[in-house]
């Protein structure tokens, strides 16, 4: 199995490293692209030098990053060297917590670009909020830093493209932070899917049922003398201050988030590629959705149905998000299920699936099997050491890809209607085409500008 994962890696890196950047290069420019190389030519980490990291973003999901990382340490040779963070707050609270947990003196920056400029730093990891995922890996890959992003790496299509040019032009391990790819049991998974267990696989669900409450509407208020804000807002609008999105609930708003599907959702719409086999976005897609139960400040819709379909490919991808109680479908209430000609195959939440065989659902393999997390962590670590894009499990690819995905489903909701699309160019195409690919990108607020040209 290991012999064959590694290649089904390999031939990932290779046909969508290919198929991502023609789209993301002008039409013109196409036969003059030059071709990636997979393994990056540069001098590797020696096994005895530390790799000095630096984390981006500490309310949330970065102190699972540390967490990951310290247990790490002996392992893998990699040190915390800093902590980024806009709210000073927050840096100090981390700070202090990581002091009392490892006996260990973290330095502490507002501006994350002083890890960049700083010589000593190997790579840094990113929890921001979704608008500066891209700006921030992007400018950590000029800076000649690896990079771990959070998932979505991308707040909208547009980034992703500029991504992967990014990761390509300085030679930079860029891991997307699916780290179901890096699951024992999920690739297990896939390659029963791959080696037809199910039969031919002609659909994918993706479900995040999620409590996700009212949070009703506090208001404008004074910005926090511990919050450079401005910094926070980054390359979104710099909107009055209101803890209506600070911190937690700006995914909730367009200018910095993009809903449950672009939350938890980038997760199962990584997965519902990965096992259909697709390498590239859809030709057409539909969404549906609302607010129907809270009247509050959420932007979002609550509750989302979005259809992506491939039809020379004969898959289709269906994506569901849920806010309040409901049943779970095939035991999953965050999850995938995939439908083939011989059974289904059901993934609950994070490292676990289980198959259902025939017309009268006899039990296949299953497996459980926890701590794709920190084994996600190690894959990047062993990129960066060996220089090797092609052993990443989760390659700046499925940033794009996993994100693209649901930013297109959230573009057709948004607009209200069907739309076509061209996978190749990475545009929208047919009636109202330039309404939805304005969509595509964003007004930057500068200096923090995702720039055309790498």
């Amino acid at each position: 199995m290991k012999e064959s994962t590694e290649k089904s890696r390999r031939d990932f890196i290779k046909t969508a490293s290919k198929g991502v950047l023609f789209a993301a290069v002008a039409p013109t420019a196409l036969h003059s692209a030059v071709e990636m190389p997979t393994v990056i030519p540069q001098k590797a980490f020696g096994a005895n030098e530390r790799i000095r990291i630096a984390v981006l973003g500490l309310n949330s999901r970065g102190q699972n990053h540390v967490d990951e990382l310290m247990a790490l340490a002996t392992k893998s040779n990699v040190e915390i060297v800093m902590f980024c963070d806009p709210d000073m707050e927050v840096l100090q609270r981390r700070a202090n917590e990581f002091r009392t947990k490892h006996g260990k003196t973290v330095l502490i920056e507002q501006d994350f670009r002083k890890a960049y400029d700083d010589k000593t730093i190997d790579a840094v990891t990113i929890a921001s909020p979704n608008h500066w995922h891209a700006l921030q890996a992007i400018w950590a890959c000029q800076a000649g830093k690896d990079v771990y992003v959070e998932k979505p790496a991308t707040h909208n299509l547009f980034e992703g493209r500029k991504m992967i040019e990014a990761a390509y032009k300085y030679n930079r391990i860029v891991q997307h932070g699916v780290q179901l790819r890096s699951s024992i049991a999920i690739r297990e998974a896939v390659k029963h899917l791959e080696d037809g267990l199910i039969g031919n696989v002609y659909m994918a669900r993706g479900l995040v049922f999620r409590q996700r409450a009212d949070i009703g509407n506090k208001g404008i208020s004074q910005t926090p003398s511990t919050l450079n804000y401005d910094l926070w807002c980054g390359p979104a609008p710099m909107r009055p201050f209101s803890k209506n999105y600070v911190h937690y609930n700006w995914h909730w708003h367009w200018d910095y988030g993009n809903g449950d599907v672009g939350n938890q959702g980038v997760h199962e719409t990584d997965l519902c590629m990965w096992g259909l086999g697709v390498d590239k976005l859809p030709e057409r897609i539909t969404s549906m959705g609302g607010k129907f139960l809270w009247d509050d400040c959420k932007e979002v819709p609550e509750v989302l149905t979005s259809i992506y379909h491939y039809p020379k490919e004969k898959k289709i991808i269906q994506f569901e998000v849920r806010h309040w109680h409901t049943n779970l479908e095939g035991g999953a209430g965050v999850g995938n299920i995939f439908y083939g000609d011989k059974g289904y195959m059901v993934i609950k939440g994070y490292g676990t699936y289980e198959t259902f065989l025939g017309k009268d659902n006899e039990k296949g393999p299953s497996r459980s099997e926890k701590g794709e997390l920190g084994l996600h962590f190690e894959n990047w670590i062993e990129a960066i050491r060996a220089r090797d894009m092609s052993i990443q499990n989760g390659p700046v690819q499925s940033g794009h890809l996993a994100s693209g995905l649901a930013h297109l489903g959230n573009i057709s909701y948004r607009l209200g209607r069907q739309l076509e699309f061209d996978p190749i160019a990475e545009r929208f195409i047919g009636e109202g085409e330039n309404e939805a690919n304005a969509m595509t990108s964003r007004n930057y607020r500068a200096p923090y500008i995702v720039p055309e040209i790498i």
